[in-house]
């Protein structure tokens, strides 16, 4: 007998173990993992249930642990339906019976009347989960002092940030999408509707890029013609910002399968860029840029509001790996500017390592970041950097996390 939800919830199951237990993101689980999950709404269902879980997995986990004996595995089987169950139950709000009935399917053979039992325990005691969720002890430690306000920016799923090709019309496509804006060129919606169903989409009146993403282009002004590298640019958020702001660009990607997305995205928006397809650490420019973003590879932990996968796939081995390609992409964007012209580095990550640790190798002279470029309520550090964390702007909404530095060249 077929079980409305159960392929779901054994999709959510399969994602669960390819982060915990083979260090895959949730993106390149999402194939494979659902393959058999037919329907859009099934398929987000299980990435809802898998992200929710893993989002508040030590809160989870400590429920669990609360209602058993004897300790279950952090990798027993058991121990990840039973998160599944109470991500469902305590954060998409289905009924408790809804959650045995598509959950226990999933035990066949195994312990079915022990997650039976400790659900049941659990949802007889009435628990709840704290006002924000408990990040993992060695992410806190890393985190350290600002740790607390980190966590408090993901209880909550974030909203959907355009940025609009023609900044001069926020107020019109604030006033289209029924949306907010926080700075010129920018609106922000609520979740729920597909953006390829939002007004604007086929004309290329916007895109979709976080507020954070959009600040270290926003960062260069008005190109006037001049020219930019955007390098390591896919999928392109920056290069259709640079374009739009009249810079001459050139967008250069390792990844031909991710610079289609830029060409796709410049089609839709009637922006122009020059693309390359190249290795950053191989190529070299045919001649200097007045201007290069190098918006580096990295852990992206600032993301973790989006992708809470990496409050678990990441530790000291890929922080020390990240901040080594890092370094080597620096060094060489410093060389490929202009007497007088700008260098932007920017990572989406939370870690030191490849953020401040990073801007302090570079002997270029600093170009500080003033308060009067950003939106308010982000300021500049003291020596004239930015480091967003999604415990900022809270009330509207939050951001990502980002570490900026900008430099000029003599």
């Amino acid at each position: 007998m077929d079980i409305p939800g159960l392929p779901a919830r054994k999709g959510a199951l399969k994602l669960l173990d390819a982060v915990l237990n083979r260090g895959e993101t949730l993106d390149q689980a999402t194939n494979s993992a659902l393959l058999g999950v037919k329907g859009n709404a099934d398929r987000a269902l299980a990435k809802a249930l898998a992200g929710e879980a893993l989002r508040w997995l030590t809160d989870l986990d400590a429920l669990i642990d609360s209602a058993t004996r004897l300790p279950l595995a952090h990798d027993a089987k058991a121990r990840s339906v039973l998160r599944l169950m109470l991500a469902g139950w305590l954060r998409l709000e289905t009924p408790p019976h809804a959650v045995i009935a598509t959950a226990l399917p999933l035990l066949v053979g195994g312990p079915r009347r022990l997650a039976h039992g400790v659900f049941g325990a659990l949802t007889r005691r009435n628990v709840a989960l704290p006002a924000a969720p408990t990040l993992p002890a060695e992410v806190a430690s890393r985190w350290g002092e600002r740790a607390a306000a980190i966590a408090g920016g993901l209880g909550h799923l974030p909203p959907l940030d355009l940025t609009l090709r023609d900044a001069a019309e926020t107020a019109v496509w604030a006033a289209r999408l029924e949306g907010t804006s926080l700075v010129p060129g920018h609106v922000r919606l609520g979740r729920g509707t597909a953006v390829e169903n939002l007004e604007g989409y086929d004309e290329g009146g916007w895109w979709v890029q976080d507020l954070a993403a959009g600040l270290p282009a926003r960062l260069l002004g008005a190109g006037n013609g001049r020219t930019v590298l955007d390098l390591c640019a896919a999928p392109g958020g920056k290069t259709l910002q640079l374009a739009a702001a009249g810079w001459q660009v050139t967008a250069l990607d390792a990844s031909a399968r991710r610079l289609e997305r830029v060409q796709q995205n410049l089609a839709r928006t009637g922006l122009t860029a020059e693309i390359v397809e190249a290795d950053a650490l191989a190529w070299e420019p045919p001649a200097l840029f007045d201007a290069v973003l190098l918006d580096a590879p990295c852990t992206a932990t600032g993301t973790c509001r989006r992708h809470p996968d990496v409050l678990h796939r990441i530790g000291p081995r890929q922080i020390a790996e990240q901040a080594e390609l890092q370094a080597a992409l620096l060094e060489r964007a410093a060389t490929w500017v202009k007497p007088g012209g700008t260098l932007i580095y920017a990572v989406c990550s939370l870690e030191p390592e490849e953020g401040e640790m990073q801007a302090a190798t570079v002997t270029l002279n600093p170009d500080p970041i003033r308060a009067d470029e950003l939106p308010a309520g982000i300021v500049p550090s003291t020596d004239g950097c930015v480091r967003t964390d999604p415990g900022m702007l809270a009330e509207a909404g939050g951001v990502d996390g980002f570490f900026i530095a900008r430099w000029r060249k003599a």
